[in-house]
């Protein structure tokens, strides 16, 4: 898998005859600008070349060169190589000149000599577009195919849903991407293990790291993230290093992000900007080069909203964002997950893989199932660690659910569904429709009826008997 580690996941490549002047440009990007994957080229002639052989985004062009001049050089690219972008930096400091060169197509048009800030702005903006442009790229070419290209990475995901395999699909075009993503969803529903699978995908050759920033205040957040030095405050007698500096070049997965303080959110807000931050006790910024990935079951759009949550930290983590359907719309994958996690939970307890019967997957597809994924995960290891002899006992199951509140079953659809009727329908025949339904679901099982219509079985029965007389 291609290491990610260095910036960018692509190279920069410098085009100058003048070898000092390729020497000091290399050493301002890669010293100031923390740009590490840079090739050089004296001759202009094997510029070519070198975009057929390696994997080059962008390229800093000079003007003046023997053989062939920066302009003839920079017609042929925007010709045989469009999706390169090109920044001239060149001593011509002359308006006609870079007009000229715009005109051509090139990104930008640096002089020579110009202040270090302007030019690392300049290649640091190029660089973000090209990014952006490749994961457009990667991701159109993912999602028309309709397959994934490294599936081992979504193991621990469990769904043969549409919806599920959208999600895995986007995940894979945009894993190589530095920007942050934000994961959203109901608590259960396994935002952690599409973190985890970011990660992997992403080929970073650091760790993940992993921290619940919910209840932390904003002085315990900070030496969490960003460690201390000695002296930093009372009882700090030796230096810490924060989980930012513990995941390296790797990745750091903050959950429950919706709960994170006003003040916590502006550090978190300069480490994303900048891709600096401070120790506490120490003035000087530190570099990081890690990738943030956060999670909630929050609405952060509304919180930014409400002025709870900063709107320039939601804009910023929300580059990427992937949002997790409830295990209420992906029914389909309920047999799935209960046949995964029985084969789970016998390995772990030392017993044989119970036969469940066929009554319990009505009972669960019929069940809003408000804890998600993690909640049936729970429910089936409860069942396996009590079960005796060979078929599973739907009585683990049965109390689990009716610690929920009866009718729990959210209605398909918004809005009233008599509306689209043009007669009202009777109270007697909306009634009768009603239990229609809940036995069509349930497959005429009429005790999982009663309970999706939130009456008991003798009370279905009778009204059964009722209709039919």
């Amino acid at each position: 898998m291609k290491d990610n580690s260095n910036y960018p996941s692509f190279n920069v490549l410098l085009v100058d005859d003048e070898a000092p002047w390729l020497r000091t440009l290399s050493m301002t990007l890669e010293g100031q600008g923390g740009i590490t994957r840079l090739l050089t080229c004296q001759d202009a002639r094997e510029v070519p070349g070198m975009l057929d052989s390696e994997d080059v985004g962008l390229v800093l062009l000079d003007m003046t060169m023997p053989y062939v001049s920066g302009d003839q050089l920079l017609t042929h690219l925007r010709e045989q190589y469009p999706d390169v972008s090109v920044i001239v930096v060149s001593g011509l400091n002359q308006v006609e000149t870079a007009v000229s060169c715009m005109q051509l197509g090139a990104f930008d048009y640096i002089v020579k000599g110009i202040d270090n800030d302007r030019l690392l702005d300049t290649v640091r903006r190029a660089i973000r577009v090209q990014e952006l442009e490749r994961e457009n790229r990667a991701m159109r070419q993912r999602l028309l195919g309709g397959r994934l290209e490294q599936p081992e990475a979504f193991a621990d995901i469990i769904t043969l849903d549409s919806a599920m395999q959208r999600v895995c699909q986007y995940v894979e075009a945009i894993a190589v991407s530095p920007r942050p993503v934000l994961i959203t969803g109901e608590s259960g529903t396994g935002k952690e293990l599409i973190a985890r699978a970011v990660h992997q995908l992403s080929g970073r050759s650091g760790k993940m790291v992993t921290v619940n920033v919910a209840g932390l205040d904003d002085n315990v957040f900070a030496d969490t993230l960003f460690g201390h030095v000695r002296g930093a405050f009372t009882g700090a007698d030796a230096a810490r290093s924060g989980l930012v500096e513990q995941a390296a070049v790797g990745t750091l997965f903050l959950d429950e992000i919706g709960d994170l303080s006003q003040s916590s959110q502006v550090k978190l807000l300069r480490l994303l900007q900048e891709g600096e931050y401070f120790a506490l006790g120490d003035d000087r910024p530190r570099q990081a080069k890690i990738r943030v990935i956060v999670a909630t079951h929050q609405d952060l759009a509304a919180r930014q909203e409400s002025g709870s949550f900063r709107c320039d930290l939601y804009y910023r983590l929300c580059s990427h964002h992937v949002h997790l359907p409830p295990l209420r719309e992906r029914r389909g994958d309920i047999p799935l997950l209960l046949d995964h996690f029985l084969d789970e939970a016998a390995s772990a307890l030392g017993k044989l893989k119970p036969t469940p019967p066929p009554q319990l997957r009505l009972l669960l597809t019929n069940y809003a199932f408000p804890g998600n994924v993690r909640e049936l995960h729970s429910m089936v290891f409860d069942a396996v660690s009590s079960h005796q002899g060979r078929v599973l006992s739907m009585a683990a199951f049965q109390r689990a659910i009716e610690r929920q509140p009866p009718g729990n079953l959210p209605v398909q659809g918004e809005g009233n569904p008599f509306m689209s009727l043009e007669q009202c329908p009777s109270l007697a025949e909306a009634v009768e429709l009603l239990i229609e339904e809940a036995l069509r679901r349930c497959e005429g099982n009429q005790t999982l009826a009663a309970r999706l219509l939130g009456i008991s079985q003798p009370a279905l029965s009778k009204r059964l008997r009722r209709n039919r007389s």
